[in-house]
């Protein structure tokens, strides 16, 4: 479970970087990494080392989501501007 979170982390991060479906790819893919990533974490009989695999899985994909909202925001502002320039 933890190794699928970190994956999905690691692949929102990477989509975030990449053109324009990656933006929304890096949301969808760091809403799983949160959601599988604090699953991990919760389970209380799992080695210490898993859990942390799943608290670092849920920083990522937070940090993947962040980064692939704020690229949305920033292209409706874009579009929001030149919707004024042009009338």
């Amino acid at each position: 479970m933890q190794r699928f979170a970190l994956v999905l982390a690691l692949s929102a991060l990477a989509c975030a970087a990449l053109p324009s479906p990656g933006l929304y790819l890096a949301i969808g893919l760091g809403i799983g990494a949160i959601g599988t990533g604090w699953i991990a974490y919760r389970r209380r009989g799992a080695p210490g080392l898993s859990r942390l695999a799943g608290a670092a899985a849920v920083t990522l994909g937070m940090v993947g989501l962040l980064l692939g909202t704020l690229r949305v925001v920033l292209a409706l502002a874009a579009i929001r501007h030149l919707e004024r320039i042009l009338g």
